[in-house]
Parts: C-alpha cells; structure tokens; sequence
C-alpha cells in the first residue's frame, strides 16, 4: 500500500507518529510524510521520506498578534467539562478555536497543496495528526481510507458531541457549527462535500494507555505508546548509575518553541533546595533568570532526551505534556503534574486515579506544595506501584507492528479507489 502520514509543523505531536510509520515502512509499505516545510528535516531525521508541501503556519504571529490572555483558560475549561457547558459556552470555543488554530496550522496553501500531491500520488491510506484535517479533506477528495492519530486525550471529539446535542436543540436557521463550515469550505475548492467522517476519520488510532482513553462511542484501534524524541545524543552521564534518587523537571518542547523559554521557570527549582536528590532540570532561562538560580542539588541542562534520561529516574515534574507523560508510563515512573493547557487537566486526572502520581493544577501551584508532593512521590511506595501497574498497561496494547495487519484491512475496507 502507499500510506500517506500528514501532520502540520509542530514536532512533538509527529513524534508520536514515527513508530507507527517505521512500522509500517518495515512491513513494506511505502511511507511519506506530508508537512509543512518547517518539520521537513526532523521528518528525515527520523529516516522516513518529507513531502513539504505549502507554505509554513503562522500559529505563534496569530497568537502573538491577538493578545487574549483568556483563550487558553476558555480552551482548557471546555475541553475538560464540555459536558457542563450550554450552547453559548462550547459555540465560543469552537468558534475561536477553528479560526484561531484549526485553520491557522491547516493553513490554503498547505491543505491545497496536500489535495493535489494526493492526486497525484494516490495514497491508499491517510494517517492524519489529530488536528490535521487537511489530511481528511485530503482522503475525501481522493477516495482514500484515512486514520485520525491521536497524541493527547480525544477531549475536542467529547466536547464536540456535546456541542452537537445542545445544537440539535436550537431551531435549523440557529444551528451555526464553524468547524464544519470551514471544513466544508475546504472541501468544496476541491469538489467533494462534508460528512462528520472528516472530523472523526474512518477510525482513530490512539497511543494513549488503555486505561486513559476517552470512550467517544468510534472505531478506535489502540496501539502501544513507542517513546521517539527526535535525532538523540545521550551524555555520559546517564552511562552511571545516579548517587541519589534522581529527578527530571521538564516543560517540554511544545510550550519552548512558542514562548522562547520554558514556563515553569529556573527559579522555582528553589522549592527543592536541599532535599537529596540529583535534579535534572532541561529548562532554558526565562526574562531575568540564569541557571546561578537553581539549587545546588540541580543540574541544568537544555535538552536530554526522556527515553534516556526517565528510565533512571526516580520520579519526573512537568506541565503535562503528552509525550512526556506517555514515555513516563512507559517506563513505570512516578509523575508529579503541574497541568494548565489544553486537555492536560484531564490527563492529570487520569493520572491521580491510576495512583501512578500526582496533579496539580497550575492555578493552585505553590513552592510548598510542589515540595511536599515531591517527597510523597520518593518516599511512599504506593506511587512506584501505581506506575508499575501503569507501565503494564502501556505494554499491554499492541505493538506498531502487531496492528500493522489490522490497518491494512481497515484500508482495503474504507477506500474507494483503486
């Protein structure tokens, strides 16, 4: 089969797509990734073949340019109670958020380019980042089977089908729906008409832990989380065995590449002074700080990859993001959570009933807090099992290569051409 992976430019989130194409790419398949130019190398770092297409988004200039502090609090709030939120409420979010991302990272020049190479090359299947619906539209127009990939919790589908209902509510001529207006837009330039399969694709492919996926009532083929960070260069360091318990503090690359440091600041490293520990922090210095701030039981360092450097930790800090928190669970490491954005209040949460670790919310955060958590974490024995029992979980799924079978029925059933 020609197997088409599509995502736009953001590296964290094609990360978790690697292993499934490596995969797929051995059981002898031909594999491209489509993208925007700016993934193009880490694509063929990965050894996989870059398709850039378009031009590059401009996500960070929106966001930059429309200065409300806000969007994100209303983003995190509807995901994680959609189900608490009338019409007006979930209405706004997929309003802002259609024109202030979906549309922005999906940008014309790219989903038209992507429709064309699709012609083109004719791809069987479509394996599209959860946000990238160009690739939907892109399987539309073809004919081809095409697989929504998930890196996070599928928190937007839930809070879409609980707009859906409170929409159904309203009288036809109030019904306004703007994620499918824009992709009905899209999809008309090409000459094809919407259906609720381009939100959802054919079927999703989820990495999350079996026990953290969301029930969205869809055809879901769940596969074993693979940790990939990137082109990697391990330090000597990691080749010994650590003196004392050592700990990770991370905030990710996602939330770096948009502000320019990392958000949990050098500074807050305080909270742990004196505790012995060896602290790895890979933070960047925020306005005003240097890396004199942090503590004397902490080393500084700008990047380490996590599938080095967890495995011989005893816990991890960090703001909850996706690849973090899987590569944690994936090798049985207790996980203290500082969640704010996005869907990580409801990976948080799932996180605390899997006795795996601890949530935070970010709003509550104080320097004691964080301290006192971190000491429970090292010291209670309950949270090394929960992680234990979590990292079972993780291997309980079934590896990349053991559903690339189950892919290729799924493709022979759902395309329409060839």
């Amino acid at each position: 089969m020609r197997i088409l992976f599509v995502t736009h430019a953001e590296k964290t989130h094609f990360f978790s797509m690697v292993p499934l194409a490596w995969a797929l790419r051995t059981a002898g398949h031909e594999v491209r990734v489509a993208t925007q130019p700016d993934l193009a190398e880490g694509v063929s770092e990965a050894g996989l073949t870059a398709v850039p297409l378009g031009s590059d988004h401009r996500w960070k200039q929106v966001m930059e340019a429309n200065q409300d502090e806000e969007w994100p609090v209303r983003v995190a709030e509807a995901v994680t109670h959609s189900a608490d939120l009338g019409h007006d409420e979930l209405l706004r979010f997929f309003d802002e958020t259609t024109e202030r991302y979906f549309r922005v990272v999906n940008n014309d020049e790219f989903l038209d380019a992507l429709v064309e190479y699709s012609r083109w090359w004719k791809p069987d299947l479509i394996v599209w980042e959860q946000f990238t619906w160009a690739g939907a539209v892109a399987a539309q127009v073809t004919g081809a089977a095409h697989a929504r990939m998930l890196w996070g919790a599928d928190v937007v589908t839930r809070s879409r089908h609980d707009f859906l209902a409170r929409l159904a509510e309203r009288p036809e001529n109030e019904r306004v729906d703007p994620l499918r207006d824009w992709l009905t837009e899209a999809l008309a330039r090409h000459g094809a008409a919407f259906d609720e399969t381009v939100v959802n694709g054919d079927w999703t492919i989820d990495t999350n832990p079996p026990s953290h996926r969301i029930d969205n009532g869809l055809t879901v083929v769940g596969v074993r989380y693979v940790p990939y960070n990137g082109r990697a260069v391990l330090p000597e360091w990691l080749a010994a065995e650590p003196a004392k318990p050592r700990v990770a503090v991370t905030a990710g690359i996602s939330v770096r590449s948009y502000f320019g440091f990392d958000i949990f600041g050098i500074s807050a490293l305080q909270a742990f002074a004196g505790l012995d520990i060896e602290l790895i922090a890979t933070l960047l210095p925020g306005p005003g700080e240097s890396v004199d701030d942090a503590p004397e039981n902490t080393t500084v360092v700008d990047f380490v990859p996590m599938h080095g450097l967890l495995p011989t930790c005893s816990a991890v800090i960090h703001i909850g993001g996706a690849g973090v928190q899987c590569t944690a669970a994936y090798y049985g490491v207790p996980q203290m959570i500082l969640p704010g954005l996005w869907d990580t209040k409801v990976r948080g949460a799932l996180l605390d009933q899997s006795g795996a670790g601890i949530s935070v919310p970010a709003e509550q955060f104080t320097p004691e807090q964080v301290r006192e958590n971190l000491v429970r974490l090292l010291e209670d024995p309950a949270f090394r099992e929960g992680a234990a029992a979590l990292r079972k979980d993780v291997l309980a799924a079934p590896s990349p290569n053991e559903v690339v079978p189950v892919l290729e029925d799924l493709t022979a059933r759902h395309r329409t051409t060839g």
